[in-house]
This record gives structure tokens, C-alpha cells and sequence, in this order.
């Protein structure tokens, strides 16, 4: 069951480890579900490619972001700040799944308190991250609506 029959579904990565990038791009290869996946590495370039800023000024809104916490340059917590508190609805209800090597309580609370829609701590194992990447697919692509831009 495809929430957008004809769109893809339009997923924003901020992940600075090029490795993870490439195993999420691969996992969602392998997808039933049309997506297309932009990809910044930290946190400042997320906010710019929200604002359309810079070299974003093109950016598509995401449907969906997955957000790593420990980034560069901005991390992934002023990130989330940024898109709960911002004035702009249609950058606010874009869901956040916080994707993440932190399995620290401080972090998950912290997150929640600004409005996470999930905290996800990144398994090691190539096949356990490619089984998450699978069930955010599942639940966030399929089973959820998700709000699309007016």
C-alpha cells in the first residue's frame, strides 16, 4: 500500500559517515516503495537545504527526515530544535527519525523533548541496519500518512 501512488516519497538523510549513507542508499535500492533520497552531511547543511538556501535554493520538501545526532559543524539536536521551533509549517510537520549510534537515556529524552517522532539507535551489523532501514520504510512509507506540502 503506497501512500503517494505516482510521487516519490522525498527522504532527507543528514548522516556525516559516508558509510551509512551508502548502506541506506542500498537498503532503499532493494524498496517496493518509489523514493528519492538527498543526502547532507551536517547540520548546517540541513538547515540550509529546509530554508533553500545557498546551494539548495532548489531543495525539494522532505516527507521524511532521518537524522543522525553526532554531526558536524551544527549537531543533529540544534538541527531538530530548528525544524520543531521554526515559524514555518511546512518545515515544523515534516516527521524527524532520529537514526543514531547513541544509545545514551540523556539523548533519547532530550530528543523526545523537542518533538522527535522516533529515536533509532543504529545496529553495527550490516543486516541488522539493513532490517531498520526496512521497518522505518514499512512503518513511516507505508503505514503512516505522512503531511505532504499544500
Amino acid at each position: 500500500m503506497e501512500m503517494f501512488p505516482g510521487q516519490p516519497v522525498e527522504l532527507l538523510l543528514v548522516e556525516d559517515s559516508p558509510g551509512d549513507v551508502e548502506l541506506t542508499r542500498e537498503a532503499l535500492a532493494e524498496s517496493h516503495i518509489v523514493n528519492r533520497l538527498s543526502v547532507v552531511e551536517d547540520g548546517e547543511q540541513a538547515i540550509d537545504f529546509l530554508e533553500r538556501r545557498g546551494p539548495y535554493s532548489n531543495a525539494t520538501r522532505p516527507d521524511l527526515i532521518l537524522l543522525d545526532l553526532n554531526l558536524p559543524r551544527k549537531d543533529g539536536r540544534e538541527v531538530l530544535r530548528h525544524i520543531k521551533l521554526s515559524p514555518d509549517p511546512d518545515i515544523s510537520t515534516i516527521p524527524v527519525v532520529i537514526l543514531t549510534t547513541s544509545r545514551a537515556e540523556e539523548d533519547v529524552l532530550r530528543t523526545y523533548e523537542l518533538h522527535a517522532n522516533c529515536y533509532i539507535t543504529k545496529p553495527v551489523d550490516v543486516n541488522q541496519f539493513f532490517a531498520v532501514i526496512k521497518s522505518i520504510e514499512d512503518f513511516w512509507l507505508t503505514v503512516v500518512k505522512l503531511p505532504r506540502k499544500k
